[in-house]
């Protein structure tokens, strides 16, 4: 009897030591990260004060450059959960370029968010998040490519509002939102609200965002072609209201694993624009261009990242302007990045 006892009370032992286990996995703290930095040069234009570069978000200043310090805290717990993303230098920046519109603090805040688990297959999410469009994103680690594409620079880069995500079998997913104006972080200066939409399939998504100054439709996805190569895909339109211009675009990102330490990719794209957009040369219009760059992968020890890469840009017009106005219709440039994440 004291045996069948003894051995009871090991089970329950077990039993609690077991859901106590299982309580602390759905309930978890993390804090991550990155650090980036590079260094840039022009192969066919000049590298002094007058220096050019593609007419594309990051990765554009001369010489020695700073990207930026991105700090994650997150909490995920069987039901809720929040992030709070912090970005502090010359692309965080530039990701955050319409902030601060009220606090001291907001040109810092790349993400800031809540979530409810309201069941298996329905999430809701309210606050400050990246944009659902695109391929690529702002921080350099999910990149391939460490400079960003024409697509992703002038398509949105951040919401502030409320979205609901639904699971709706293991292939489709669906996510319906409203949100501020376009990359208005903080509040809604403006009365007005965009609402935006994606229906995913296998990992290949269609978006859609209609804002009170624009709309645009955006497919991403990718393929595994094989276990050492994948191909990316990304394109995009835009129409500005009343006609007033707007953009058009796609790019292609084969990636190929050469070893478990380096990888090499490439991204060509073709971005145009209708009327006087600005992405690609101020005050140049309906011009267009293509962009090629191809990027090398090593990876040290899991957490650093060395990027060397060239890239190509070649326009329809005089695109590329220095500071002392003079114009050029192509670009070649240099960069070596160094990426640690944690």
């Amino acid at each position: 009897m004291k045996k069948l006892f003894t051995l009871s009370m090991f089970f329950i032992a077990c039993s609690l030591f077991a859901q106590e286990e299982e309580t602390e996995e759905k309930k978890s703290f993390e804090f991550s990260g990155s650090i980036d930095a590079y260094y840039r040069a022009n192969l066919t234009a000049p590298n002094d004060e007058n220096a050019i570069a593609p007419g594309s978000s990051f990765a554009n200043l001369p010489g020695f450059s700073l990207g930026m310090a991105n700090l994650v805290a997150s909490y995920e717990g069987e039901k809720v959960g929040f992030v709070a993303d912090l970005v502090f230098g010359p692309r965080g920046t530039d990701a955050i370029f319409a902030s601060p519109m009220y606090s001291a603090t907001g040109d810092i805040v790349n993400q800031l968010y809540a979530y409810w688990n309201v069941s298996e297959n329905v999430t809701l999410t309210m606050g400050n998040f990246n944009t659902f469009l695109g391929y690529e994103v702002i921080s350099p680690v999910a990149n391939f490519n460490y400079s960003t594409s024409y697509l992703f620079s002038y398509g949105p880069f951040s919401h502030t509002g409320l979205k609901a995500d639904f699971a709706l079998s293991d292939d489709f997913s669906l996510m319906l939102g409203v949100f501020n104006d376009t990359d208005l972080t903080e509040f809604n200066p403006t009365g007005d609200y965009a609402a935006g939409a994606q229906l995913g399939y296998k990992d290949q998504f269609l978006n859609v965002l209609l804002d009170p100054s624009f709309f645009e439709i955006d497919f991403t996805g990718g393929f595994n072609i094989s276990d050492e190569f994948f191909l990316g895909i990304n394109a995009a339109y835009l129409s500005l209201e009343d006609d007033a211009g707007g953009f058009m675009g796609a790019a292609l990102y084969p990636q190929y694993t050469v070893s478990d330490t380096f990888s090499i990719g490439l991204r060509t794209e073709y971005f145009a624009e209708d009327g006087a957009f600005g992405a690609i040369g101020s005050g140049v219009e309906d011009t267009s261009v293509i962009a090629a760059t191809i990027t090398g992968s090593f990876t040290i020890e899991d957490n650093l990242i060395i990027k060397p890469e060239i890239r190509f840009d070649s326009a329809s017009d005089d695109a590329f302007i220095d500071n002392d106005l003079a114009a050029t219709k192509s670009l070649g440039s240099f960069v070596l990045a160094a990426i640690y994440s944690f």
